[in-house]
């Protein structure tokens, strides 16, 4: 297992959140969207630009802009 932050994630890579590193209005705002530590996310693709990246998360799907998407560590499979 391989720990990275969300925003290296590649498309249709999935893992599990270890950490959300941030607090505040930001921390708080990305806990109450189901972000936690044990969520299993994949990510679903990314906009032209790469911003914002869309994951998928509990059955629903969420859209996170790259900076919020730094504080989130991610536990993966390496990628070959």
């Amino acid at each position: 297992m391989v720990l990275i932050n969300l925003r290296q994630m590649a498309k249709h890579q999935s893992g599990t959140i270890k950490s959300v590193k941030v607090g505040g209005e930001l921390g708080r705002r990305i806990r109450e969207m189901g972000l936690v530590p044990g969520t299993e996310i994949t990510i679903q693709g990314r906009a032209p630009l790469n911003d914002p990246v869309a994951l998928r998360v509990m059955g629903g799907t969420l859209t996170l802009r790259n900076n919020e998407a730094d504080y989130i560590m991610v536990e993966t499979e390496p990628e070959d």
